[in-house]
């Protein structure tokens, strides 16, 4: 499934939104969101995943050595073993968007 019809939200519209839901003034809802993605990489950097519980959880995936290939110059690389962060949503959250009618509105049709 491609993306493109999708639109993207970025983090300024985010938090517009949070403030507008809950009332509070959009400075004090930067500091927060950023404050939260700090935690989020400073955690993640220490080696500890992340659980939000009815949201998901950030963790570290491990992604095995391996042997690539540098195809312009025709050469092998060893890419060693190495951690990248993912997201894996929860059950709630994955439902959610399973059920979504906006979201199947907005789905290329096969």
């Amino acid at each position: 499934m491609t993306q493109q019809n999708f639109k993207t939200v970025t983090k300024a519209e985010v938090i517009t939104k949070i403030s507008e839901k809950t009332g509070i003034q959009k400075d004090d809802v930067t500091q927060t969101v950023e404050a939260f993605f700090r935690v989020v990489k400073d955690s993640m950097a220490e080696g500890e995943n992340i659980y939000v519980r009815g949201f998901g959880s950030f963790i570290n995936k491990k992604r095995a050595k391996k042997i690539a290939r540098n195809i312009s110059k025709n050469t092998a690389i060893v890419i060693d073993e190495h951690y990248v962060p993912a997201f894996k949503p929860s059950k709630t959250f994955i439902e959610k968007i399973k059920n979504s009618q906006s979201v199947k509105e907005l789905a290329p049709q096969d």
